[in-house]
């Protein structure tokens, strides 16, 4: 299963890509100064929400392009992929780091940059991408 270093490396190998911690200096991805993938370890509140149902292993948070595509990988595989109240409205998940293939991260952590990079920077790369 995939580890941070996967992260880590599927990340910077995308274009105009950056590592800076976040607000909490934990490792964050952004293209252009845009957040695209991040670690998001469950708050107080994030617990008390999910109750039993939440996991204890290593959290990524991911952009995703619009709502749609998030209700998608929610009932697509929710053993990997879930969300808590402080995201509902917003084109992200989480997912559990531990319970997802590194075939499966990579195409999760492309998706992401293409949701955050500016629009001529995406085209470049899906042109290059073939």
């Amino acid at each position: 299963m995939a580890t941070w270093d996967d992260v880590r490396r599927i990340a910077l190998a995308l274009p105009e890509t950056t590592e800076r911690g976040s607000h909490d200096d934990l490792p964050a991805w952004r293209v252009r100064d845009k957040l695209f993938v991040w670690e998001r370890p469950l708050r107080r509140a994030d617990l008390d929400a999910l109750g039993d149902a939440a996991p204890d292993g290593p959290i990524l948070g991911a952009r995703v392009p619009d709502l749609g595509a998030k209700e998608a990988l929610l009932a697509d595989d929710p053993e990997v992929y879930f969300t808590t109240p402080h995201f509902e409205g917003h084109p992200s998940v989480l997912v559990r780091l531990d319970r997802i293939g590194v075939e499966e991260l990579t195409e999760l952590v492309t998706e992401a940059w293409h949701a955050r990079a500016p629009k001529r920077l995406a085209a470049a790369h899906r042109a290059e991408a073939g």
